[in-house]
This record gives C-alpha cells, structure tokens and sequence, in this order.
C-alpha cells in the first residue's frame, strides 16, 4: 500500500503499510503556516516526518483507521474549508477533491469535504484502502475509481456533471488540468465550474500564468510567480487564498462569514505581501 505526499517545505513524503519510508529534502526553508499552527521554525527532513508520524497517529492518515468526522477549521481560508462554507450554503452544490486511500472523490457532504481536507496536502499517489472508501461512501461521498484510488480532478469533473450536479467546486494541482476543466465547462449547458488550485509551490511562470487565466480561486503556497498576480480579493497575507473572478470572490466571502476570528475588510491595492510572513 503505497502513497505519495508532498507536504511540509514541498518535500516528497512516501508512506508505505502505515509508515514513513522516505522523505526527501524540502525546497522550503520557512513555512508560517507550519510555524504558527505546529512552531516548526526551520523545516528539516527530521521534522517533516515527524509531523507525518503525527497525522498518522492522531488523524488515520493512510490507514484503515482514518477520520473523517469532526474536524476543526484547521486554517481560517483553505480550500477544504471554503468548500464547506460554500456547500452549505448554496454556493455550490458539489465538490470534487482527493483524499488519500481513495483518490478522487464527488460529495455534496460540507463535512465530508473538510474531514477528507483539512490535514490533506500535495497529495501525488495513493492505494485503495477499502476502510476509508466505505466510509466515504457512508458520508455520501463518491470514489471516482475503488480499484485504483486514481487521482484525476477532469475525469471527476466530468463525472460531478454527469451525476446533474450544477455548481461545483473542483481542486486541482495542475495548470493544464484547470484549463482542460475550463474547456470541459464550454461544452455544458447550465453548469459552472469553480476551479480552485492548489499546492502551487513549483509551477513554473507559464503554468502560473495557466493557472491564473483559468482558475477561480488560488491558494499561493510558496510560489513567487503566482504572488505576482493581480487578484479581485485577497484573504491570508501569508499563505494567501486569492479570487481571480466573481465566482471565487463569492465563495470566499462565503466562507468569512463563518470564521471565528475578527476580520478586516478593506479596499486597497492587491497582492497584500507582508516581507515578515512570506515563506522562505
């Protein structure tokens, strides 16, 4: 059973049977997510695993013992978060997201979504473990494919839309996924897609480009070719959520109304990049 993340300082993590097997150097020296929600100050190989020794012990992570329930709001603005807020309001009706030990999932469940997402990262392969496939099913969540665990944000887009859903949220990776999901959306009478990209550190100037032209929303990670961008709403300065279009500024105004903490809307020029909270 193997499965590939990238996470913390963009390293490539690889867990087999429940284990942590390899973890390669990140490419980030200073994460202030990672620093502010667990004080890693400086990212090592060594504390790398050990924060995926963690999500494994208390979260299930890659095991049959993985927890879907009752997950609080690990960040303010995420995508897993955003996604609930806007499923459970109306905003959309569907997301199509990925979780690991079942690959691509469609579920209009505001708590499956954030329990599938919020401890999830870069997640780059996964093994079908039936456990967690039957209680995603359980939660009213869909598995693009149980043989395989397949991870494939077009193919379930295609498959939101043949199930009649009509406003869907739809996480991606990958700049010429998102433009392939955009061209899908021509052929559609009556259903849009809210495209949201994620896990971006590493695209390179013209896949940033790809990925602003055709996403609605945009998590910035530590890329510095996307924090070039000129968004129509900013939420985070440090690992900022941006909205590129009308659709992604709604869904995250959608989501502010639920966070706990006070808030500061403004109108001023944007990105918003405080030197003291960008990664390193």
């Amino acid at each position: 059973m193997r499965h590939v993340m990238e996470m913390v300082g963009n390293a490539r993590v690889v867990i087999e049977n429940g284990k942590v097997i390899e973890v390669a150097e990140p490419e980030i020296k200073r994460c202030p997510l990672f620093e502010k929600a667990r004080g890693i100050k400086e990212i090592t190989p060594e504390k790398i695993k050990e924060n995926m020794e963690f999500r494994i012990e208390k979260f299930g992570l890659f095991t049959p013992n993985r927890l879907l329930d009752d997950f609080e709001d690990f960040v303010g603005f995420g995508a897993s978060e955003t996604m609930m807020s806007g499923l459970s309001h109306g905003i959309i009706d569907a997301s199509v997201s990925v979780c690991d030990g079942a690959g691509t999932v469609i579920t209009n469940n505001p708590s499956l979504v954030q329990g599938m997402g919020a401890r999830m990262s870069g997640l780059v392969e996964t093994s079908p473990i039936p456990e967690t496939i039957q209680k995603i099913k359980n939660r009213n969540g869909i598995v693009l494919d149980e043989k395989t665990a397949v991870i494939d944000s077009l193919a379930g887009a295609k498959k939101a839309a043949e199930m009649n859903f009509k406003k869907i949220a739809v996480t991606t990776t990958s700049a010429e996924t998102a433009a392939a999901i955009r061209n899908y959306e021509k052929e559609l009478s009556g259903v849009s897609f809210t495209i949201i990209g994620v896990h971006t550190t590493g695209l390179s100037r013209d896949e940033s480009k790809m990925m602003a032209e055709n996403a609605d929303i945009i998590t910035l990670c530590a890329s510095k070719c996307l924090r070039e961008v000129k968004p129509l709403l900013q939420v985070g300065t440090s690992v900022p959520l941006i909205a590129l279009t009308q659709n992604g500024k709604e869904l995250l105004l959608e989501r502010a109304k639920y966070v706990n903490s006070t808030l500061l809307v403004n109108t001023m020029p944007l990105p918003y990049l405080p030197e003291h909270k960008q990664p390193k």
